[in-house]
C-alpha cells in the first residue's frame, strides 16, 4: 500500500486510458459491422440482379450463403490479417519491400478463403439436404483471387488505421501531475513533466530527474501506469518521456536508439519501437 502512494496527483491514470482504447476499439469494430453489413447487402443484391439478366433463376437464399460464408472465413482471417499488418511495414522493412510482401501474401490467403469457404458451404448446403459444386477449379481459383486481392487491400488499410489509433498517445490531461519518490526521511517531490527517462534496477527503478538520479522502490510497469501516457516504454527495462525525444535511429534489425533533449541517448528494442 506504501507504493501506491507513491503517484501522480491530478489527470487521467493507466486504468482510465485502458477503457478510451477500449472505446476506440469499440467503435472500430461497430464500423466493420456497418461497412460489411452495407457491402453484403449491395453484393446480393448485384448478385440477383446479374445472375436475372443472364437468366439463372437462384433463390435469395443460396446467394446469401454464399456471401455470408465468404464473409465469415474473412472475420476469421482478421487476426492473421493483423499480424501480418503489423510485421510488414516500415520501420521493419521498406515500403518496396512491404508491398511486395503482401502481394506474396495474397496467395495464400486468398487460397485458405476460398478452401474454407467452399467448406462451409457444402456443409449448409448438405444439411439442407442438397449439394454445392464450386465452379471450374483453376478459373474458378483465379475468379475468386482477382476479388480476394481487392478484399485483402480494404482489409489491410482497415487493419493498418485500427493498429494506428490504438497505438497513437492519448492527450495528456494530467495537470501539475508530480511523482513522490520517498528517500530515508525525505520525500522528494519530483514533476513528472522534468523525468527523461527511468528504468528497472533490481527491486528498484532508477528515475532521471535533471541531473540527478533517484532509486524509487517499485517496479516499472507500476511506474508507467503512474506516469501516463506521456511515457512510452522503448525496452523490457526502460521508459521515456516522449516530449523530451528530439531524434529516433532504427538499426537494420529494426532495433533503435532515442536521443533526448538533454543529450543522452538510450536504446530501445524493436518489439516496442510501435508504442514511441
Amino acid at each position: 500500500m506504501a507504493e501506491r502512494a507513491a503517484g501522480t496527483n491530478g489527470g487521467r491514470g493507466g486504468a482510465s486510458d485502458d477503457a478510451l482504447r477500449r472505446r476506440h476499439l469499440l467503435w472500430l469494430i461497430a464500423a466493420g459491422i456497418a461497412f460489411i453489413a452495407i457491402q453484403s447487402v449491395a453484393n446480393v443484391e448485384s448478385t440477383i440482379e446479374d445472375m436475372a439478366k443472364l437468366g439463372v433463376a437462384e433463390t435469395r437464399v443460396h446467394v446469401w450463403t454464399w456471401q455470408l460464408t465468404s464473409v465469415a472465413v474473412w472475420l476469421a482471417l482478421i487476426p492473421m490479417l493483423w499480424w501480418l499488418t503489423a510485421r510488414l511495414r516500415p520501420p521493419r522493412c521498406s515500403w518496396g519491400m512491404a508491398v511486395l510482401f503482401h502481394a506474396l501474401a495474397t496467395v495464400p490467403v486468398s487460397l485458405a478463403h476460398v478452401l474454407a469457404m467452399v467448406a462451409l458451404r457444402k456443409l449448409i448446403y448438405a444439411a439442407g439436404g442438397e449439394s454445392y459444386a464450386f465452379d471450374d477449379w483453376p478459373m474458378g481459383l483465379l475468379y475468386e483471387y482477382r476479388k480476394d486481392v481487392a478484399t485483402y487491400a480494404m482489409g489491410l488499410a482497415f487493419v493498418g488505421f485500427g493498429q494506428w489509433l490504438l497505438s497513437r498517445p492519448l492527450p495528456e490531461l494530467r495537470v501539475d501531475a508530480v511523482l513522490e519518490v520517498p528517500d530515508g526521511s525525505i520525500t522528494h517531490r519530483v514533476p513528472v513533466d522534468e523525468i527523461d527517462w527511468a528504468a528497472s534496477a533490481g527491486n528498484y527503478v532508477e528515475i532521471a530527474w535533471g541531473p540527478r538520479t533517484l532509486l524509487h522502490r517499485c517496479t516499472l510497469a507500476a511506474l508507467q501506469d503512474q506516469l501516463g501516457p506521456g511515457f512510452a516504454r522503448i525496452h523490457r527495462g526502460r521508459l521515456v518521456r516522449r516530449a523530451a525525444v528530439r531524434a529516433v535511429e532504427t538499426d537494420r534489425s529494426g532495433d533503435f536508439s532515442v536521443t533526448l533533449a538533454s543529450g543522452t541517448q538510450l536504446r530501445g528494442s524493436r518489439r516496442f519501437r510501435e508504442g514511441l
